[in-house]
């Protein structure tokens, strides 16, 4: 089992931009695809960024290309998530997803690893 742990959240002003952190134990990132998700209350859970277990290939949302960016550092077992240029559409809690092997899959039914979540609030 994975254990995932987030971090980074908080309050910024739009336009602004954040870093989470997802540190990893249990087993090495370099093993895992990995994948940031958020929760809005009136749109449920929707992917946001992955990255294959490689690190090779990386997959975004729509809603988020040439924003956010998703990178690993794999000595420090943890994963990134880069948000810049962020709007107020963007607050929601992120919570980190992990699977072992795998490619950057959208598919949150895909990822048996879940963190409990960071919030992001972005102010107008």
């Amino acid at each position: 089992q994975v254990q995932l742990v987030e971090s980074g959240g908080g309050l910024v002003q739009a336009g602004g931009s954040l870093r989470l952190s997802c540190a990893a134990s249990g087993r090495s990132t370099s093993t895992l695809a990995m994948a940031w998700f958020r929760e809005i209350p009136e749109k449920g859970r929707e992917f946001v960024v992955g990255i294959n277990w490689s690190g090779t290939r990386t997959n975004s949302a729509d809603s988020v290309k040439g924003r956010f960016t998703i990178s690993r550092d794999n000595d420090k077992n943890t994963v990134f998530l880069q948000m810049n240029s962020l709007n107020v559409d963007d607050t929601a809690i992120y919570r980190c997803a992990a699977r072992l092997w795998g490619d950057a899959s959208a598919d949150r039914f895909g990822y048996n690893n879940w963190g409990r979540g960071t919030q992001v609030t972005v102010s107008s």
